[in-house]
Parts: structure tokens; C-alpha cells; sequence
């Protein structure tokens, strides 16, 4: 028979060995983690402008199809700028510069800038929040990437939205999502959800933002023209609104931008 004290001792030895070992595997796997982390927000970059790449081939396809990576705040102003691996910070970036981690616009967290802007609206933000932007090239034609990102029925969603060099016209789409319902709700990461997107346009024709519209029942059933919005997912009506409600929220970021810069 083990004694209490035996017993005590070997479960507290195997407690903190356990433990060990699983801080170390941890910080071990931790560099793979973050790499493979990035290789996706990479991919979906990319392929929102219709460019594929592996995991291993990411970060030279981002390096030979980017021209610029670009932060703008609420104003429309640059904020940073990284171009062919230099980033410089601009006149009204130095005034939020020293509060804030990033060392370029691809390390921007969208999720963390998104309730900064909550917080901005209640008046409490200590900054104003930077947005990311993607200049980039495929094929000899220009286009303007930007993350979106919202919640879901189950927990977060997110993508990215190509637009033509106008800026207006969307040439395509990418979505994500952690736990959607299969079949219903996830249904937001497939081709026929995401091709609905392109052609569709973000300005009506007196160039007033009107986002895209995810629309339950049809477009077509709808008062909304079909050039600003796109079908629903049939009985996955709660993560369809939050595809809507996220384009909505993040692509009027750059409206500021848009009529500063794009003519």
C-alpha cells in the first residue's frame, strides 16, 4: 500500500513534469505557430485578387505581388507606409507612433483597431485607430486589398475584399470563419458565396458608400440594386447579416481614404 504522502508527492512531481514539458513543447512550437499564422493571413490576401499560393510559397509571392503595404486612420490619412521592405512613418503617423506596436501595416490587429474605434465613438480611445491596405499587382492590373472582420453566429468571422484599381468595383472576395454551422453558415468560405462578390460595387452612382448588401431572401426580391448586393445563405440567415453587418462596419474605414486619393 502507498502512503498518503507517497501518493502526494509522486502526483505533484507528475503535475509539475507534465507542466514542463508542455511549456516547452509550447514555446518550441511557438515560432511554427506564428509562421503558419501568417502564411494564411498571406493566402487570403492573395487569393482575394484571385492569386494562389502554398504555405511554403507565400511570403515570395506577397514580396513579388505587393507594391505597398498602407495604414490609414479614420481621417483618411496615411499613417504608415511600407514599401519594397521600408517603412516610413508620415507627418500624422508620428503624432500615434510611439503608441502603438506595429512596425508595419501588415502587423496591424484588426480586431484590437475595430474596438479602439468602439472605444473612439464612447470617447474614451487614447489614439485614433490605423486600418491596413494592400496595393498590389496581378497581371498588370492594380488592385486595393483590405481585411474585414465580424462576428458570426458562433464566434468570429473574417476575409478580404479586393477592389479594382477604382477602388469602388470589388474583383474579389475571401472569407473565414472559426466555427460556423457546416453546411449553413460556413457556407460564407465557399466559391459560389465569394464569386457573388465580384462586379458588385461599394458608391452608388452619386458616389455615396453603400457597401454590399447580404440580403436574405434575394437580391432580386429586394429594393436593393443588384449591383450593391448579393444573395443570402439559405437558413444561415444569422451569419449572413454578419457578413453584412462586417462589410459594412470595416470597408467605411476607408471611405476617407477613397475620396482623399482615388478619383
Amino acid at each position: 500500500m502507498f502512503t498518503n504522502r507517497y501518493i502526494f508527492t509522486y502526483s505533484s512531481v507528475m503535475v509539475i513534469l507534465v507542466a514542463a514539458i508542455l511549456s516547452t513543447a509550447s514555446m518550441v512550437l511557438k515560432p511554427y505557430q506564428e509562421a503558419n499564422i501568417r502564411a494564411e493571413k498571406i493566402q487570403g490576401i492573395l487569393a482575394s485578387a484571385n492569386i494562389q499560393t502554398s504555405r511554403k510559397d507565400a511570403e515570395e509571392n506577397f514580396r513579388k505581388h505587393i507594391l505597398e503595404e498602407i495604414a490609414v486612420d479614420t481621417a483618411g490619412n496615411v499613417v504608415m507606409k511600407t514599401t519594397d521592405g521600408k517603412t516610413e512613418w508620415t507627418k500624422e503617423g508620428e503624432k500615434i507612433k510611439n503608441a502603438v506596436k506595429y512596425t508595419r501595416p501588415f502587423d496591424i490587429n484588426l480586431k484590437e483597431e475595430l474596438a479602439l474605434e468602439e472605444e473612439a465613438r464612447q470617447g474614451k480611445a487614447t489614439r485614433s485607430p490605423i486600418f491596413p491596405l494592400f496595393k498590389m499587382k496581378n497581371n498588370g492590373k492594380e488592385y486595393y486589398v483590405v481585411p474585414v472582420r465580424g462576428t458570426g453566429l458562433w464566434g468570429p468571422i473574417w476575409g478580404n475584399i479586393a477592389f479594382e484599381k477604382d477602388f469602388n468595383t470589388i474583383a474579389g472576395a475571401t472569407f473565414d470563419h472559426k466555427g460556423e454551422t457546416p453546411g449553413l453558415g460556413a457556407e460564407i468560405k465557399t466559391a459560389w458565396f465569394e464569386d457573388e462578390f465580384k462586379g458588385k460595387t461599394i458608391f452608388d452612382k452619386d458616389r455615396h458608400f453603400v457597401s454590399v448588401a447580404v440580403v436574405k431572401g434575394g437580391v432580386k426580391n429586394s429594393n436593393i440594386p443588384l449591383i450593391h448586393g448579393v444573395d443570402a445563405i439559405s437558413g444561415g440567415t444569422i451569419t449572413s447579416h454578419g457578413v453584412d453587418k462586417m462589410l459594412r462596419t470595416c470597408l467605411k474605414n476607408y471611405v476617407p481614404y477613397i475620396e482623399k486619393n482615388i478619383q
